[in-house]
């Protein structure tokens, strides 16, 4: 592993559909615009292939993503808000320094992706995802 990407923030994104958790992550990965591109892994759908969240994929998903800079957890809808919260909460089911992230799922994924390729901390990662509440498509 690279110097660079071992300091990179990590994105997992957790989506009911296994489809739309890794189009979104290729959507992300896609806008980074070249070079280094921060770890991402989708955590979609149940572990037999169908619609809903596993706890055991997202563990999975941020374990492989984690270079020790954090990982930065985003989620598309409510069941999987709460699954991530329940891993944070075991206290061992995720990295250390691991954060759900409040941000839409579609925008926010992109703003972290991009940030954190950028070399970005986990803070400034939340900060991009948060903001993309703020984008208007007037």
């Amino acid at each position: 592993m690279s110097e660079a990407l071992a300091k990179l923030v990590g994105i997992v994104l957790v989506s009911h559909s296994a489809a739309v958790a890794e189009s979104v992550a290729d959507l992300a990965r896609g806008l980074t615009g070249g070079g280094t591109t921060a770890p991402v892994a989708p955590a979609g759908g149940t572990a037999d292939g169908g619609l809903g969240t596993s706890a055991e994929l997202v563990s999975a998903a941020a374990a492989a993503v984690d270079r020790g800079a954090g990982v930065a957890v985003l989620m598309d809808l409510g069941s999987a808000v709460l699954t991530v919260k329940a891993l944070l909460a075991e206290g061992d089911e995720l990295p250390e320094n691991t954060r759900l992230i409040d941000a839409p799922f579609v925008e926010g994924a992109v703003a972290a992706v991009v940030t954190a390729s950028a070399g970005a901390d986990l803070a400034a990662v939340e900060a991009a995802a948060t903001e993309a509440y703020t984008y208007r498509k007037e």
